[in-house]
């Protein structure tokens, strides 16, 4: 082997970054390594569909530390791919075949975009966004006034929407939802999403599944079943998957593609933890494992896989939530993210609103605009299981 480390956390994103720093704070003295395999400082995501993608930002407000960090922290920031991981000898192959030995090992491997099991989804001009080198392809293949079409209603999709027609560029957001977020928010709130794509210009095309992707020239045709709309180019704003690839070949049991945890992110193998997009955690507030998606919580799973992995005691109880910024209006969302039977939606002055989410007779969920109040006793409800009422 070329290498041992005490802490080798797979994967440069939030909760890698947040499990090194969390280890050195929690008395980890022990050699650590981050790899990544965008061989560039682990950096803010979020900015990528908003701020960035309107030019509002530059690329170098992004990245989540100094490189000069690393070395203040004794942390080697190796660029590479992960293609293999052995559990029982405690050892991660690189691409290049250099293997790196492990006391402790942290997968933070994330998720990545999925595409739509259609015809013609894979077509050059069909683009996702998730990393920076995605933004920067995106924006190479932009010219002024030429239309997109958006497919996915959820936040991502509305998100790159509402932005690319701020830049001036003529939009269809398409989905089999027939509200934005309408599965995931409800009625009211969903109609208060399409109002704000309305409002900034995005056509909307809903209520019906994409079945195939068609060139023709330099155009590209998304059809329906029962229509098609044409554009340059086409974003795809499926969902995520977890990479979960290294855990599935190493043996590891999966439960729905992620990686189950207990609630200090310890995995069923003795040193080795998960932590962010691609575990299946056990909430010690909830009280059962739940899968997340959010910025936030891959910060808070990886602060607690370092110290757990550094000898603390730490579990994960932070209710999963996020922020949105649709345009120039902002969502605040906290839920357990595993379903509600009701909803309470409540208007405020000036276009505020809260929407309550009820389980079981429990709150579950609360979503907010301009009403920061209820957005933090909203979490703090969600913490106690308080009643319904």
């Amino acid at each position: 082997m070329s290498g041992e480390y005490d802490l080798l956390i797979v994967g440069g994103g939030p909760a890698g970054l947040s499990a090194a720093r969390s280890y050195r704070e929690a008395g980890g003295y022990g050699a650590v390594a981050i790899i990544t395999d965008e061989r560039r400082m682990p950096y803010d995501r979020p900015p990528l569909t908003k701020e960035l993608l309107r030019n509002e930002i530059d690329e170098d407000e992004l990245p989540l530390e100094e490189e000069l960090w690393l070395s203040e922290q004794r942390i080697d920031l190796i660029s590479g791919r992960a293609v293999a991981l052995d559990p029982s000898g405690r050892q991660v192959t690189l691409s290049g075949g250099r293997g790196l030995a492990y006391e402790n090992c942290v997968l933070a491997t994330g998720a990545e975009p999925t595409r739509l099991p259609v015809p013609g989804a894979d077509d050059p001009a069909v683009r996702v966004l998730r990393s920076l080198d995605d933004l920067r392809e995106l924006k190479r293949r932009l010219e002024p006034g030429m239309d997109v079409i958006v497919i996915g209603s959820g936040f991502i999709g509305c998100e790159i929407a509402a932005s690319l027609c701020m830049l001036g560029h003529p939009v269809t957001l398409m989905s089999d939802e027939t509200a934005p977020n309408e599965r995931r928010l409800g009625t009211e709130a969903s109609a208060e999403i399409r109002r704000w794509l309305q409002d900034v210009g995005v056509l909307l095309s809903l209520g019906d599944e994409v079945r195939r992707i068609e060139r023709h020239g330099t155009r590209l045709d998304v059809h329906t079943s029962e229509h098609h709309t044409a554009a340059n180019l086409v974003m795809m704003a499926a969902g995520v998957a977890p990479r979960s690839e290294l855990a599935a070949a190493a043996g590891l049991e999966l439960e729905g593609g992620a990686v189950p945890t207990d609630a200090a992110m310890r995995t069923a193998v003795p040193g080795l933890l998960a932590a962010g997009d691609v575990c299946f955690a056990e909430s010690a507030a909830a009280g059962r494992r739940l899968r997340v998606e959010h910025w936030g919580d891959a910060l808070g799973q990886g602060k607690v896989a370092g110290a757990t992995a550094a000898g603390a005691e730490r579990s994960w109880d932070d209710v999963p939530g996020f922020w949105s910024r649709i345009g120039t209006l902002t969502l605040k969302y906290a839920a357990w993210g595993d379903g509600y039977d009701q909803v309470s939606f409540r208007r405020h002055a000036h276009g505020a609103f809260t929407a309550w989410y009820g389980g079981g007779n429990r709150v579950v969920g609360v979503l907010t605009h301009e009403a920061d109040e209820d957005y933090e006793r909203g979490r703090e409800l969600i913490r106690e299981g308080s009643a319904w009422t």
